[in-house]
């Protein structure tokens, strides 16, 4: 006669000393995920999926398609909002690297090596002080009547210039303020791929008759080309972001001279409450952010391994 074995139920706290290794690391990590769901992954697709809805203020939203982002096309200011952001962009790119990349060659040099922790605070003190604090201090400096810049040109005959007054001189004051801002910082990215670089192979090149310039171009820029990708990548994409400082210093005037794409974003969105607008500017924005990194890549020959 065969005889049956009793079944013992498992109790809660059995099972959860049994299986507690297993699930402990997801409980450690859920609070993250769920946060991330919440605060950038939802928004990320209701954005998107609102730039094909027409939505204003608390009304219903309205599916439109492709609607909104046809209009852009047809946006002056938007069209406007462009043009200034590469205008930023191109001036950023093209002042504040090469500045940046002559610092730290100068930092780099056997005379200053002993001035290691000066130069250093001097990179980051721009960067850690706040944009807003940098932004309001620039609005006395590019005063035309008061500002210590003009105080500086008339000191030595030249003319007062309206730096935030002129259409012409307003984007020009707001690049003059990224360029001090970040190019202490983007040199100290320079110069950690330049420390980097073997005193070896600089004598064996100079050893073989190879001049200053011959050895920046075929030896040292060759070997900072992951480094000068990273920095100029990292231009476009702040470049792009560009927001606090023209809002401060011209609220994006006068006559939209300095209106950056972030700026029209805000406007549009928090200003209009044009909520589907706005949603189709911002992912245009990250579009034209996404091609200009891929060309950047490419330029570089980021996609091929050495």
């Amino acid at each position: 006669m065969a005889v049956q074995a009793q079944v013992k139920p498992v109790r809660w706290g059995e099972w959860w000393y049994r299986r507690q290794r297993q699930i402990a690391p997801y409980v450690f990590v859920a609070p993250f995920f769920i946060l991330f769901a919440a605060f950038f992954l939802y928004p990320v697709i209701y954005s998107f999926l609102l730039s094909f809805q027409e939505q204003t203020g608390l009304s219903s939203p309205k599916w439109v398609g492709l609607q909104n982002y046809q209009t852009l096309l047809q946006d002056e200011r938007f069209l406007r909002s462009i043009w200034n952001t590469t205008y930023f962009a191109l001036g950023s790119v093209f002042i504040q690297l090469p500045l940046a990349y002559l610092l730290a060659l100068a930092f780099n040099s056997r005379y200053a090596r002993h001035l290691t922790h000066l130069y250093r605070v001097g990179f980051f003190f721009p960067v850690l002080t706040s944009a807003v604090v940098i932004s309001l201090i620039f609005v006395l400096v590019l005063d035309k009547d008061y500002g210590m810049l003009n105080a500086a040109l008339q000191s030595i005959g030249l003319p007062a210039i309206p730096w935030l007054s002129s259409t012409r001189w307003a984007m020009p004051a707001v690049i003059i303020l990224g360029v001090w801002t970040w190019t202490g910082f983007n040199a100290f990215y320079f110069l950690a791929g330049l420390q980097g670089i073997s005193d070896e192979v600089i004598e064996a090149a100079m050893m073989d008759g190879a001049n200053a310039v011959q050895i920046q171009t075929r030896i040292v820029i060759p070997l900072m080309r992951p480094i000068i990708m990273f920095v100029v990548i990292q231009s476009i994409i702040g470049s792009y972001s560009l927001f606090t400082q023209p809002f401060l210093l011209t609220n994006g005037g006068p006559s939209d001279a300095t209106l950056t794409m972030v700026m029209y974003l805000y406007f549009t969105g928090f200003r209009f409450f044009k909520l589907g607008y706005a949603s189709a500017i911002g992912y245009s924005l990250v579009v034209i952010i996404l091609a200009l990194s891929l060309i950047n890549l490419y330029f570089f020959r980021g996609f091929r391994e050495d």
